[in-house]
């Protein structure tokens, strides 16, 4: 299969990335009482910064819409990448290589914030402590 190939998929796999986190961290809504509750205070206590008030279900909606952001740009990015790779530019092997450095770094957090522990990045646990 030829790198350009690979980057559309690429760009495809991020599109529905971004579709399922859109869809999902919007349409959550807690199953438990206390998970209900603590929806309803975020959404409901409110504080001033400023002259403005805030949320902290504001903050949850827009950070969630700034990461479904980040996804559709990295999206956009794989499929630029194909295109430049198809016209034989070498920048794009190098954008490549950043590219999958900052997601092997993406999944090290994700593993460790989701309670996997760091068991599948044994390299980032001898970083880390």
């Amino acid at each position: 299969m030829r790198a350009a190939a690979w980057f559309r998929a690429a760009a495809v796999v991020l599109l529905l990335f971004a579709v399922g986190h859109t869809y999902g961290f919007l349409a959550f809504r807690p199953d438990t009482a206390e998970g209900r509750a603590v929806w309803e205070a975020m959404n409901s206590v409110r504080f001033s910064a400023g002259s403005s008030t805030f949320s902290y279900g504001g903050f949850y909606k827009g950070f969630g819409l700034f990461i479904s952001s980040l996804y559709l740009f990295g999206a956009w990015l794989a499929w630029t990448l194909g295109s430049m790779v198809r016209a034989g530019e070498m920048a794009a092997r190098r954008i490549a290589w950043g590219c999958l450095c900052c997601s092997a770094l993406e999944l090290c957090f994700r593993c460790s914030s989701f309670r996997l522990g760091l068991r599948c990045c044994p390299r980032w646990r001898r970083c880390v402590l």
